[in-house]
This record gives structure tokens, C-alpha cells and sequence, in this order.
């Protein structure tokens, strides 16, 4: 089995192809106030961004991978490593999976892959995640793939409604 691939599901870098999900994705403001997005992004710089995929996380201090059902050839997500810390060998992690495709156990198993890869190819030492507390099918989620809450923050994120708190999330890498 190669690396970043199980039975039913790839993680491979985008493509030029993957442009207009990316411009669907990254431009549906349900998603901006979970990271630092806070206006729309153009065609031209998500096809820069594309370009500039072929470079690696040592040098970007992130990598983003998009997530394919096999079967089907359907890209149907992405996951992000960020905040890539070489030095102190960890990074964040960001999933989102459209929304036709949640609670199919594709989130878990491109957390699996993109965990396997960090731990064993690149050599991190811990990775974590902020989750929202009102996402607990996201917490539950990383909870069985033995994520420990380790933090909670409170009026984290600024949302329509007012702010909400996160939880932080961490997991260590056993073999180093």
C-alpha cells in the first residue's frame, strides 16, 4: 500500500483540475471564521496556489493534500498540515469534507493517513487541532484516533452569532 493511500481513499497534492472545488471551498464563508479567512479568494490566486503546490512543507510550513474516494475518482475534501514547526517538530491539522460526504468515515480515515505520514515520513513529534465546541462529531472524531483535549479557549473564534470557544486537541508521536 503506498503511503498515503488506504482501500478506499487517496491524499494527493491538487491539481489544476481541483481549482473550482478550491474556489467553492475556500470562498464559502461557513468555513472562513475557522481559520483566518475573512474575505473571498480570486481564481487567480487559488491557480498560484496550485502552482506552487509542488513545493514542500519545510519550505511552504504547510501542505495541503486533497481527498479522493478511490471507487470513484470523486475529490470529496482536503486536509491541511499548518504552523509547520520544524524545530519543534509539530503541526496543526485542518479537515474539511463536503458536506454530501461527512459521516462516511472518510474524515477518519484521511486523519489516519495524513497522522501515519507525519509521524512515520516526516518524523514530527505531535500534531493538534482547534475544534469548536459546538463540533462534536469533530471532537468525537479525533477523540477515537486517541487525540487528548489538552486546552480549551475560550471567545476563540469570532462568528456571526458572537464568539465561541475551541478545544484543543493534541497527539504525541509514541516512537519519538
Amino acid at each position: 500500500m503506498k503511503l498515503l493511500e488506504n482501500d478506499n481513499i487517496t491524499l494527493r497534492a491538487p491539481e489544476p483540475e481541483d481549482l473550482e472545488l478550491l474556489y467553492k471551498w475556500e470562498n464559502d464563508p461557513q468555513w472562513w471564521s475557522l481559520g483566518n479567512t475573512i474575505s473571498p479568494y480570486s481564481h487567480f490566486l487559488l491557480r498560484e496556489y496550485i502552482k506552487q503546490s509542488h513545493r514542500d512543507i519545510y519550505d511552504l510550513k504547510q501542505l495541503r493534500l486533497m481527498i479522493v474516494i478511490n471507487e470513484s475518482k470523486l475529490t470529496v475534501g482536503m486536509i491541511d498540515l499548518y504552523d509547520f514547526e520544524p524545530l519543534h517538530k509539530r503541526a496543526g491539522i485542518g479537515l474539511l469534507i463536503a458536506p454530501d460526504y461527512q459521516n462516511q468515515g472518510i474524515g477518519r480515515q484521511a486523519v489516519e493517513l495524513l497522522t501515519d505520514y507525519a509521524f512515520g515520513f516526516l518524523k514530527l513529534h505531535q500534531l493538534y487541532v482547534y475544534i469548536p465546541t459546538s463540533n462534536e462529531t469533530c471532537i468525537h472524531l479525533f477523540n477515537k484516533l486517541e487525540y487528548r483535549q489538552t486546552g480549551h479557549l475560550t471567545d476563540w473564534l469570532s462568528e456571526k452569532e458572537g464568539f465561541t470557544d475551541v478545544v484543543v486537541m493534541q497527539k504525541l508521536n509514541a516512537q519519538n
